[in-house]
């Protein structure tokens, strides 16, 4: 089988080979919270679990700047590519790199020592307080790691290297499951077992990627002897700036989701959505990782000028995301039971709550494959601010006004309905920002490739 190559024309097929390994990755990584939760809920108990998740949306906030800088390095970088400028390409992809390990430190210091008192903004008192300042603390100094990683998760389909960065992942969860087991079943560590082992896990996915981009030199890009370019880190910091405020919002959402299920229904309330936000991230993975393999490539082409192409992969990902999210959709509604069962199962009550928000919550993915989509094709444009049109929508204009108003007329069904609701609003801006563009890029307009 001949090699994918950004330069190629992506029908159907080759865009879910050329992508899969990257949702894939993307999944692997979002299991580290999964896993722990499996481990923690079964074998530590409830408090414990609502604590992961109370802090767990805390911590995620700090490395968003990997999401920033991963999605808008390789759309800049991509570009640069098809503008057949390699030389310049490798100077942008080592500044990058440089930037997130030195602003990686400041942000793990930063969450080490704020974890304590947002915990306590957030209701926590007394043994889940304790409970959060123990997983909290430790999971903080994942920070650089999880930006390291998390800007590989695009660099690695920037460089057709989509398989490596695939392997990588799953030697990264099978570290983190397997120190979970030892430090929390053998052991009987806790909460301190279990992030000992997402550390871990992480730093691997960290580490290992700088080294392979050090030893391998026959990549397109090369990490080379920094230097610093103001002009070309602010265009990188603005193209990927949509996809920071998406994980930005996904972290506060989550202490806002957190805040509601408190004043409706207590710490089972946020036990139960732990078992949902652990679902909804691997289903979600899929989406996210289509979008950071489909952005060198729109770059790529856009760099090219080739109308055409882009015209495809705007038709052929639109069909591929539908199928996608029908299946997901199914997958969620017929395996709901068995699902909470994995993380509450212990717990009859709370695994009904559970059931009843996944199935409610399920609908969501329907919808918000198509909004991530277009944020991560105007991203790939070099576009900044339509993709954080996008963003700035669907997550802090429609989702936060959800969350707090739906609740008020439909108590807890309205906090598990409110990111359904969000997303289809969101869809009508999307929608509209690819109407306004669309004479601008020429994607639809452009002779389809073949």
């Amino acid at each position: 089988m001949s090699k994918i190559q950004l330069s190629d024309h992506f029908s159907i097929s080759k865009l879910l080979k050329f992508t899969f390994p990257t949702m894939m990755m993307m999944v692997l990584y979002n299991a580290y919270v999964l896993i722990d939760g499996l481990f923690i809920s079964n074998f530590v108990g409830s408090t414990a679990y609502a604590a992961v998740n109370l802090v767990g949306n805390y911590i995620l906030i700090f490395p968003v700047i990997g999401t920033m800088l991963g999605s808008g390095g390789s759309a800049l970088i991509s570009k640069t590519l098809g503008e057949k400028k390699d030389e310049l390409a490798s100077e942008h992809f080592s500044m990058v790199i440089w930037v997130s390990i030195i602003g990686g430190l400041v942000l793990t210091a930063a969450g080490f020592f704020t974890v304590v008192p947002a915990s306590k903004i957030q209701g926590a008192t007394g043994e889940f307080l304790a409970d959060c300042t123990v997983y909290g603390r430790i999971i903080s100094l994942i920070v650089v790691f999880y930006i390291i990683q998390a800007e590989f998760q695009f660099f690695f389909a920037m460089v057709e290297k989509e398989k490596t960065g695939f392997i990588l992942a799953a030697i990264g969860g099978v570290i983190n499951i397997s120190l979970d087991a030892l430090f929390i079943v053998v052991f009987r560590w806790g909460l301190m077992g279990a992030a000992i082992a997402s550390l871990l896990g992480c730093a691997f996915g960290g580490i290992v990627p700088i080294l392979y981009f050090l030893i391998h030199k026959d990549l397109s890009v090369r990490l080379k002897k920094p230097s610093f370019d103001l002009k070309s880190m602010i265009k990188v910091c603005t193209n990927g700036s949509s996809e920071m405020v998406v994980q930005i919002s996904v972290a506060l959402v989550g202490i806002l989701f957190n805040f509601q299920l408190m004043r409706y229904s207590g710490e089972n309330g946020v036990a139960s959505y732990g078992a949902i936000r652990a679902v909804a991230l691997i289903f979600l993975a899929f989406y996210s990782g289509y979008a950071a393999g489909i952005i060198p490539v729109v770059g790529y082409h856009y760099g090219d000028k080739n109308k055409g192409e882009l015209k495809s992969l705007l038709k052929n990902s639109l069909i591929l995301l539908a199928g996608m999210g029908i299946l997901l959709f199914a997958v969620s509604e017929v395996f709901a039971e068995s699902f909470a069962g994995f993380f509450v199962g212990y717990d009859r009550g709370l695994c009904d709550m559970a059931v009843r928000g996944l199935r409610i919550y399920s609908t969501v993915f329907l919808f918000t494959a198509f909004n991530m989509f277009g944020s991560a094709f105007f991203t790939g444009l070099n576009d900044g601010f339509s993709s954080a049109v996008i963003s700035l929508a669907r997550t802090i204009v429609f989702l936060v006004s959800c969350v707090m108003l739906m609740p008020l007329f439909w108590g807890l069904d309205g906090i598990w309905a409110s990111t359904t609701v969000s997303e289809i609003l969101s869809l009508l801006v999307t929608a509209g920002v690819f109407k306004v563009n669309a004479k601008k890029y020429g994607f639809c307009k452009g002779k389809t490739s073949k």
